[in-house]
Parts: structure tokens; C-alpha cells; sequence
């Protein structure tokens, strides 16, 4: 028996309508929500994920501003930019496209960004608000995206048993956070974890984020279980591939998201989610 495929479209279009409907209240109100997209440089993949998010914020209402700058700018500069955003009323979103140049600090970059206008939850005050349940800022965006999913298909967290593969700032820990915020029990397993087949098989749900392909075999597998694969992989074919070993889990468990099509497919309408929340909660402050 296959498993229920969890298909991210669906749950995208849910949470876009709900964008629109409160995108078209704020307007209406004198307030046009507005992302600015920062982006240094013409690699390839930040020009694709730009194309998709102009795309979505144009059938969504939501305005986008482009804030093209070159590769080789001045750290000091670009902070000074990012300073300029953080200053202008209009623009209730700030998206800086990362990875940056070597000769950036990263760090320095994220933590310019003024927290109300962290859509894409990268600064320290983001993610002291996932932990701490109050503050200013927003939750990564993927990191939400998987429980945005788990709600829409209706999987209970309450009680059940989680275990999330991966630790990072961004996926892993935020995940997590989220998953006991429902009161599921959460493991973390990483690269350490000892008898982590024994872990997964013991979890009612699992999120893969190890960046790994086919990291998790039918070994991690049991019936009866929801698997969330965050992982964007490319195979020796070039195929675009999750975390998770999907020709093996499927026969397995009873839900599980696809690589693509899954996690992936709702981050983008999260993002505007939270442009347009930033625009409702904070509005025209600077």
C-alpha cells in the first residue's frame, strides 16, 4: 500500500488565498504591502529564486522591490542599504538572497536587518521569538512551511512522538521549536546521534533536514508514520532528490511529502505570509 502523498500545491494555495484576502483588507486601508528583494551579483540560482518570488508576489498583490547590487560592493555598503530599508515605511519585508560573496560577513548582514522586517526569520531576534514564544521577528520560512503542511493534511502533533534529522539554525532547531509548541515530543538526531534507524522507527512523524540525499533509507521506516523531507538534493543523474530514500519510504509509511513538490513548493507563499503579517502588524513603522 503507497502512501499519501502530501503535495505542496495545495497547501500553498490555501495560505495564499488567505494572503490575498488580507493583502486586498490592508490596501484598502492605505497599506500596500511591499518585499524588497536584495540581491548581489547574477548567480544563476538567486536570478531563478527571484523569478519565482516576483511571479508569486505579482499574482498574490504583494509589490516587490529589487535591490540589485554588485557582487564585489563593500560589506559597510551593503549594511548601509539594508539600513536604508530598514528606514523606509514602505517596505514591511527585507530578503537578502544568501549565500554572499566571501569577503562579506554574513552575520553582520543578517543582524542589520530590523527584526519586524525579517520575513525570512535569519537574525537572532527571530529566532529568540520561535524560542521564547514572544518577541519581534518571524520563523525561518521552510521551518514553518513544515508545519503548515502538517496542519493543512491534518496530522496530529499533540502527544505524538517527533524526531527531527538535522540541526541547523534555520530548519532543524526552529522545526523543533515548532513541533513542541504543539506538544509533540521531539528528538533532534545529527551526526552523533547513536542508533538514530532506532529514533526514526520509534517517531509517528519525521523531518528530514541533514542536506544529504537518500540520507534515510527503509531502515528509518515504519508503518504509520508522516514524513516531512526538507532536503533539495541533486543525484548522480542530476535529478532533483530529498533527504529521504522516497522509492523506499513510500511503501512504508503512510504520508510522506515528494522532492519536488513538497516542502519547497510552500516556502515561497510563507515568505509573503509573513510580508503581509509584517505589513499588518507593524504598518508604516520605520
Amino acid at each position: 500500500m503507497s502512501a499519501n502523498i502530501l503535495k505542496g500545491a495545495a497547501v500553498a494555495a490555501a495560505l495564499n488565498e488567505k494572503t490575498i484576502e488580507k493583502c486586498n483588507f490592508l490596501k484598502a486601508k492605505g497599506t500596500e504591502p511591499c518585499l524588497a528583494i536584495v540581491r548581489l551579483g547574477n548567480r544563476g540560482d538567486d536570478i531563478a529564486y527571484e523569478k519565482g518570488i516576483l511571479k508569486r508576489c505579482e499574482a498574490l498583490g504583494v509589490k516587490a522591490e529589487r535591490i540589485l547590487l554588485p557582487e564585489d560592493m563593500d560589506e559597510n555598503e551593503l549594511i548601509n542599504e539594508i539600513e536604508r530599508l530598514n528606514g523606509d515605511k514602505s517596505i514591511h519585508g527585507i530578503l537578502v538572497f544568501m549565500p554572499l560573496p566571501a569577503h562579506i560577513n554574513e552575520k553582520k548582514v543578517r543582524e542589520a536587518i530590523a527584526p519586524h522586517k525579517d520575513v525570512d526569520g535569519v537574525t537572532s531576534s527571530s529566532a529568540a521569538a520561535v524560542y521564547t514564544g514572544s518577541g519581534v521577528g518571524f520563523c525561518p520560512c521552510t521551518a514553518d512551511a513544515v508545519m503548515e503542511i502538517l496542519k493543512f493534511y491534518g496530522v496530529e502533533m499533540a502527544g505524538k512522538k517527533a524526531a527531527v534529522f538535522g540541526r541547523s539554525l534555520v530548519i532543524g532547531k526552529p522545526a523543533a521549536m515548532l513541533l513542541m509548541e504543539q506538544n509533540a515530543t521531539v528528538t533532534i538526531c545529527h551526526s552523533r546521534s547513536a542508533e538514530p534507524e532506532k529514533i526514526a522507527q520509534d517517531a509517528d512523524i519525521i523531518v528530514a533536514a541533514v542536506g544529504k540525499a537518500a540520507a534515510l533509507g527503509k531502515e528509518y521506516f515504519r508503518r504509520g508514520q508522516t514524513v516531512i523531507d526538507v532536503g533539495i538534493n541533486f543525484n548522480a543523474e542530476g535529478k532533483m532528490c530529498g533527504d529521504v530514500d522516497f522509492s523506499a519510504a513510500e511503501g512504508i509509511v503512510s504520508a510522506i511529502t515528494p522532492v519536488p513538490g513538497g516542502v519547497g513548493a510552500v516556502t515561497t507563499a510563507v515568505l509573503l505570509k509573513h510580508t503581509v503579517e509584517a505589513a499588518e502588524k507593524y504598518g508604516d513603522k520605520s
